[in-house]
């Protein structure tokens, strides 16, 4: 059982990049079948499908908590990721409105730089020559996929 929780987050990480790819394809749905949704609205139609599939999973593994139990401060670094995760997403799906998916997406995972460059920085990690290499390789790869020529 320990080595499975151990390998959790390896699992659940590949599994989100997979499920993160999907995203990325919604140019070609929307040019199957929703060509006509303005993209905040399809943004927010997303958004209340993962408010009510997490509140499902929530109430369904009895994970639910009540509210008064989040301290103040808490809820105000909550708050804050909503809104940049929001605002990440508008912009997002702006891109894709606009660009082409494979040119956006690659860009999109610049975030990963700057998460290692934060979590250096803010968060006091360290990382090894090679893990640096590793996040050189996906600036690198990331602007190279997204060149245009």
């Amino acid at each position: 059982m320990e080595a499975a929780l151990e390998a959790a987050p390896g699992f659940l990480a590949i599994l989100g990049a997979a499920l993160g790819r999907l995203r990325s394809a919604d140019r070609g749905v929307r040019q199957v079948g929703i060509a006509n949704v303005n993209s905040d609205f399809a943004t927010f139609i997303r958004t209340v499908v993962i408010l009510c599939t997490l509140g499902a999973i929530l109430l369904g593994t009895g994970q639910w908590q009540p509210l008064e139990s989040v301290s103040a401060r808490s809820y105000v670094f909550l708050v804050l990721s909503g809104l940049a995760t929001g605002g990440s997403w508008l912009c997002y799906f702006r891109a894709l409105k606009l660009g082409d998916a494979a040119r956006v997406a690659p860009i999109d995972k610049l975030s990963v730089v700057l998460v290692a460059i934060f979590g250096v920085i803010f968060l006091g990690e360290r990382l090894s020559l090679p893990n640096w290499v590793g996040v050189a390789f996906i600036a690198a790869g990331a602007a190279l996929v997204a060149y245009r020529g």
